[in-house]
C-alpha cells in the first residue's frame, strides 16, 4: 500500500475559503478500501513539539489519515513491514493549515511528527478505535532510521512515554510485507 498525500482543493472569496476535507469517493479512488471509526486531534503549545513514532499492532492495528488544521507539521511515515524492500526507510511530508494537505497512512507503518510552528493542532481520522494493549512505537531520532528531522534533539519536547520508546534495530515487527512496496503518490 502506497502512501497517500491528498492536496485538497479550496474555494476562496473575499470571505476566505471553503474545502471538501474529506469525500470517501475521493480517498477510495486513490487509497485503500478502509473506513474510519474515530476522529482525533492534538494541539502543540511549541514548535519542535514530537509525537511519535507511533502505531498499533495487529489485531487493532490502524490506517490514519492526517491533517493539519493550524500551524504546520513535518510528518514521518516509517515502513516497519517485515520482508518489505524499504523496511526501515520513511517518507515525510510537509502538512500546513496554509497548504491544506493531508496524508494517509496505512498500517504497517510507524507515524510521527514535529511541529515546526506553535500553537499547532493535527487532526486524523484512524482506521480502527484507539487499544492501549496494542499501543506501540520507536524511538522518533533513532540513527539507524535516518530521518532528517528539521529540530535537533537538544531542543525537541517529547512525552516521557515518546522519549523511552525502543529502538529500530531491536525492533520485531508483527506486520508483514504485502507485496506493494512503500511509496509516496500525490493527488491534485
Amino acid at each position: 500500500m502506497s502512501i497517500v498525500v491528498f492536496n485538497i482543493r479550496r474555494f476562496v472569496d473575499d470571505r476566505g475559503w471553503f474545502a471538501e476535507t474529506f469525500s470517501a469517493r475521493r480517498f477510495l479512488s486513490h487509497a485503500a478500501e478502509v473506513s474510519f471509526c474515530q476522529d482525533n486531534c492534538s494541539y502543540s503549545k511549541s514548535a519542535s513539539t514530537v509525537r511519535g513514532l507511533h502505531f498499533q499492532v495487529p489485531p487493532h492495528a490502524q490506517g490514519k489519515l492526517v491533517s493539519c488544521t493550524r500551524g504546520a507539521i513535518f510528518d514521518v511515515a516509517v515502513d516497519i513491514r517485515r520482508g518489505s524492500p524499504t523496511y526501515g526507510q520513511h517518507v515525510s511530508v510537509e502538512l500546513s493549515a496554509a497548504n491544506g494537505r493531508q496524508v494517509y497512512i496505512p498500517a504497517g507503518f510507524a507515524h510521527g511528527l514535529i511541529t515546526l510552528e506553535p500553537d499547532t493542532e493535527v487532526a486524523y481520522k484512524v482506521t480502527d478505535f484507539y487499544s492501549p494493549e496494542c499501543d506501540a512505537g520507536l524511538v522518533w531520532n533513532d540513527a539507524d532510521l535516518n530521518i532528517n528531522w528539521p529540530s535537533p534533539s537538544s531542543t525537541s519536547l517529547l512525552s516521557p512515554k515518546d522519549a523511552a520508546l525502543p529502538k529500530f534495530k531491536n525492533f520485531e515487527s508483527p506486520f508483514t510485507y504485502d507485496g506493494t512496496p512503500m511509496s509516496l503518490t500525490e493527488i491534485a
